[in-house]
C-alpha cells in the first residue's frame, strides 16, 4: 500500500540553479562598506600616530657637500705594482673602502676635535629636548623594527631622537657624529654627497664642511706619507739593482774570454743549418727506401705469377709482351682446331708462342733484377744519410752543452739591466708625484646653511599617513573578509554549495523565533511570501505536498524558517499541517506557545492517535503536530514503517502543505533519514555564521539519500552590512516602497 502511494505521489518540479552574476569590482568595494568601522578604526589611528609623531618631532636641518673621488692610479703606482708588474682592482672596490673611511671612528675624532663638541647646544646637553611623546614613538619603532634589523643584520639604528646627549657624553661624540652623517655615491658617476643632520642649519653646513675637509687633508697626507716610503724603498733598490748589473756584465765579459763566446755565437747557426739540412735528406732517403722495399717485397710475395709480377713492376714493355703473347696462343688454338697439330701452320703458330714466352720471361727477369738493385741502393743511402744525422746531432750537442753557461749570464745580464731601467724611472716618478702634493679627492661644493628643515616633512608625511592609513585600512577589511569562511551571500550558495536558491530572510534583532503573525518589519514578512511563491512553483498542483525543514547545525533558524513557511502558506489559503520532527530538541510548540504533552514521539510509539496529537493554532488552515515527549530512540521512530504510514495517509488527506521540521543535519541522522520521504528539503543556512566546510559537509551527507530535491534558504541575512551587494542584485533599497502604513 506504500509502495502504490510513493509511486502516486507527485514530484516536484526542479527548481531553476540560480548562478550569480560574474564578481565586479563594485562588489568587491562593498567588503569596504561592510568593514567600514574597522577601516575607519585602523586609517584613523595610522594617520593619527604618524602625524602625532610628525608635529612632535624636533626639526632637523640637512647640508650637503659634494666630493670627487678620482682614479688614485692616474698619477702613481704603488711599489707592489713595480714588483709584480700588474695593475689594481676593480675601481668599485676602492670608492667602496672610501666610503667606509668616511663613516670611520678615526675621522669622526679629528672633526669632532675641529668641531669643538662640548661648546654645541646639541652636545653639552644645552639643545632642544624631544617630548615624552617623540621618545616614546622613536622607541615603538625601534623595537618595531627588530625583525628587519634580525634579518639584515643592521645595527647602527639608534633607539632615540637626534640631541639627546650631555656634557658627560664625550667620549661618544664620534659616534653622535657618524649617526647624523649620510655618504652616498652618485650613481654612474665618482662623486659622493655627504650629508649632515643637525637641530641647527648652521652648524650642520659647518659640520659637513669640516667632514669633507678633513677627509680631503686626510686622503692628501696618506697619499703623500706612501709615496715618500715608496720613493725611499725604490732608492735602497735601485742601489742594489745596478750592483747586479755591474757584476752580471762584469761576469759574462770574463766567461767570453775564456770560452769564446764570439765563435759559439757564429758556428751555432752553421751547425744548426746542417742538422736541419741532414734530418730532411734522410726524410727523403727514408720516404724512397720504404716505397723500394714495398715494390720488391710485393715481388717476393708474388713468386712465378707472371701476371701478379707484371701488374707490380707495372712495366709498359712487360704489359705490351704479354699482350702480344695472349694473342699468339689465340691464334695457336684456332689453327690447332682448323688445321690439326700437324699442320706447318700450326706449328709455325708453336714456334711464335715458345719464342714469346721466352722473351717474356727474360724481359721479367730483367724486371725483377732491376727492382732489386733499386732496393739494395735505396738503402744504402739512407744508412749513410742516418750516419751523416746522427754526427751532426753530436756536433750540436756538444755545442750547446758548452753554450748553455754563456746563454744563462747573458740572459741575467738582461733582465738585471730591465729592472734597473723600470726601478730608476719609476723612482724619478714618484719624486716628481710627492714634490707636486696632487691629491685624487677634492671637494667639488661646499655646503650652504640649508633655509628649511629636511624632517619633518609634513606635507609628505601627511601624504605617508594617508597612504600607509588607506593600505592597512583596506588590508584590514580584505584580511577579514578572506578569514571569513562562512556563507554569506546567494551567490556563495549556488556557486560553492551548488543548491538551488528559495529565497532569502533578513535578520530580525530582538526575539528568537520572529513569526510574520506578530509584530516585525515589512521586509521580513515579504521574505516568507516570496518563499511561499518560489515553493508553489517547484511542485505540481494535484495533491498535498510535503516538505522538509533542515540545517546543517542548531541556532540557523530552520523551526523559525518552518514556522513562517507553514504560516505564509496558510495565509495564502492552503490547508497547511506542520510537524515537529525534532523530538530531542523540539522548539515549534515554542515558537507557536503551545502546549508539547503529546506529539509525534507518541503517535508514533502507538501512545496516542492522529487527533489526540493534531492541535490549532490562531489562524483556522494552520493545524500542527508537536514532537511530543523526548523518546529513547527518535532516529528508530523516525524510520520506522508508521512514519511512513503517516506521510502517506497525510498526502492522501486534507491538507494541501505539510511542512516538517527536522533536527540539524550534522548532530543527527534523522533529517537523512526523511529527506527520500518528502518532496522536497529546505536547507536553512544561517547568514555569516554558517561555516564552509560545515555548510559542505552537511549537503554532502543530505544528498548521500538521495532526496528528490534539495532547496536553500539564507537566514538571518544582514541587510545592513550587504547593504550595497543586496542594494545592487536584489534591489533590496526598493522594498519598504510598498512596506505597509503603520494604521494598516
Amino acid at each position: 500500500m506504500s509502495n502504490e502511494a510513493a509511486e502516486t505521489r507527485p514530484t516536484p518540479a526542479p527548481a531553476p540553479l540560480v548562478s550569480g552574476p560574474d564578481p565586479h569590482l563594485f562588489d568587491r568595494l562593498s567588503v569596504l562598506y561592510k568593514y567600514r568601522w574597522a577601516t575607519i578604526t585602523v586609517f584613523a589611528l595610522v594617520v593619527g600616530w604618524v602625524m602625532v609623531d610628525s608635529y612632535s618631532r624636533i626639526p632637523i636641518y640637512r647640508a650637503t657637500a659634494r666630493v670627487l673621488i678620482e682614479d688614485p692610479n692616474n698619477d702613481v703606482t704603488t711599489p707592489t705594482e713595480i714588483a709584480r708588474n700588474v695593475t689594481l682592482g676593480d675601481p668599485e672596490i676602492y670608492l667602496q673602502t672610501q666610503l667606509r673611511i668616511m663613516r670611520g671612528r678615526d675621522l669622526a675624532k679629528r672633526v669632532a676635535g675641529r668641531l669643538e663638541l662640548n661648546r654645541v647646544p646639541e652636545f653639552n646637553g644645552q639643545g632642544p629636548k624631544p617630548t615624552q611623546l617623540a621618545i616614546g614613538i622613536a622607541l615603538v619603532k625601534f623595537y618595531a623594527a627588530w625583525p628587519y634589523r634580525l634579518i639584515t643584520g643592521t645595527q647602527d639604528v639608534t633607539p632615540l631622537p637626534i640631541a639627546n646627549l650631555t656634557a658627560e657624553d664625550e667620549a661618544s661624540y664620534p659616534d653622535a657624529l657618524i649617526g647624523r652623517l649620510g655618504v652616498e655615491l652618485v650613481r654612474g658617476s665618482q662623486l659622493v654627497d655627504i650629508t649632515f643632520d643637525s637641530a641647527d642649519p648652521a652648524f650642520a653646513a659647518r659640520a659637513v664642511n669640516v667632514y669633507s675637509e678633513e677627509f680631503v687633508n686626510n686622503n692628501l697626507a696618506f697619499k703623500v706619507s706612501t709615496l715618500e716610503k715608496s720613493a725611499e724603498w725604490l732608492t735602497g733598490e735601485v742601489e742594489k739593482q745596478a750592483e747586479l748589473v755591474k757584476q752580471s756584465e762584469l761576469a759574462l765579459a770574463q766567461y767570453k774570454e775564456s770560452r769564446d763566446a764570439g765563435a759559439l755565437d757564429g758556428n751555432q747557426n752553421i751547425v744548426v743549418m746542417r742538422l736541419t739540412q741532414s734530418n730532411e735528406a734522410l726524410t727523403t732517403a727514408r720516404l724512397e727506401r720504404i716505397q723500394k722495399e714495398g715494390l720488391w717485397r710485393q715481388i717476393q710475395d708474388a713468386g712465378t705469377d707472371v701476371d701478379s709480377i707484371s701488374s707490380v713492376l707495372n712495366n709498359t714493355f712487360l704489359q705490351n709482351l704479354r699482350t702480344a703473347l695472349t694473342a699468339l696462343q689465340q691464334d695457336r688454338a684456332r689453327a690447332a682446331e682448323r688445321y690439326g697439330e700437324k699442320h706447318p701452320d700450326y706449328q709455325k703458330a708453336v714456334t711464335a708462342v715458345a719464342n714469346a714466352e721466352r722473351n717474356l720471361e727474360n724481359e721479367m727477369r730483367k724486371a725483377i733484377n732491376n727492382a732489386r738493385s733499386e732496393f739494395e741502393a735505396a738503402a744504402t743511402q739512407e744508412r749513410v744519410l742516418q750516419q751523416q744525422l746522427n754526427e751532426a746531432k753530436a756536433a750540436a750537442t756538444d755545442l750547446g752543452r758548452k753554450s748553455v753557461d754563456y746563454a744563462v749570464l747573458l740572459r741575467e745580464a738582461d733582465s738585471n739591466k730591465t729592472i734597473y731601467n723600470q726601478l730608476l724611472t719609476r723612482e724619478k716618478e714618484l719624486r716628481v708625484v710627492a714634490n707636486s702634493r696632487t691629491n685624487n679627492i677634492r671637494v667639488i661644493d661646499q655646503a650652504e646653511v640649508p633655509g628649511a628643515p629636511f624632517s619633518p616633512n609634513h606635507r609628505r608625511d601627511w601624504a605617508y599617513a594617508i597612504a600607509l592609513g588607506l593600505a592597512l585600512g583596506l588590508g584590514i577589511a580584505f584580511g577579514i573578509d578572506y578569514l571569513d569562511d562562512t556563507v554569506k551571500t546567494p551567490d556563495d550558495v549556488t556557486r560553492r554549495l551548488k543548491l538551488r536558491f528559495l529565497g532569502l530572510v533578513p535578520i530580525v534583532s530582538g526575539e528568537r523565533h520572529p513569526l510574520i503573525s506578530g509584530p516585525v518589519p515589512h521586509d521580513f514578512g515579504e521574505a516568507y511570501r516570496a518563499i511561499r511563491t518560489s515553493l508553489a512553483a517547484q511542485f505540481s498542483h494535484d495533491g498535498p505536498r510535503v516538505i522538509a525543514v533542515g540545517s546543517s547545525q542548531p541556532l540557523e533558524g530552520k523551526t523559525t524558517t518552518a514556522v513562517n513557511i507553514a504560516m505564509a502558506l496558510a495565509v495564502g489559503g492552503a490547508r497547511v499541517l506542520l510537524i515537529d520532527a525534532d523530538m530531542r530538541r523540539p522548539s515549534v510548540h515554542k515558537a507557536l506557545r503551545m502546549t508539547n504533552d503529546r506529539g509525534l514521539s507518541q503517535l508514533l510509539a502507538g501512545q496516542a492517535r492522529m487527533r489526540e496529537v493534531v492541535q490549532r493554532t490562531h489562524d483556522p488552515n494552520l493545524l500542527t503536530i508537536t514532537a511530543g515527549r523526548t523518546p529513547a530512540n527518535p532516529s528508530e521512530l523516525l524510520a520506522s514503517d508508521r512514519m511512513r504510514a503517516l506521510l502517506t495517509g497525510l498526502e492522501s488527506g486534507p491538507f494541501d502543505w505539510i511542512v516538517i521540521d527536522t533536527p540539524p543535519v550534522l548532530a543527527v541522522t534523522d533529517a537523512v533519514i526523511l529527506a527520500p520521504l518528502v518532496g522536497a528539503v529546505v536547507f536553512v543556512i544561517g547568514a555569516e555564521m554558517t561555516r564552509w566546510r560545515l555548510a559542505e559537509r552537511a549537503v554532502e551527507t543530505l544528498l548521500s539519500s538521495n532526496p528528490r530535491n534539495v532547496l536553500a534558504v539564507l537566514n538571518k541575512v544582514n541587510f545592513g552590512r550587504n547593504k550595497y551587494y543586496y542594494s545592487r542584485y536584489y534591489g533590496h533599497q526598493y522594498k519598504n516602497y510598498y512596506a505597509e502604513s503603520p494604521a494598516a
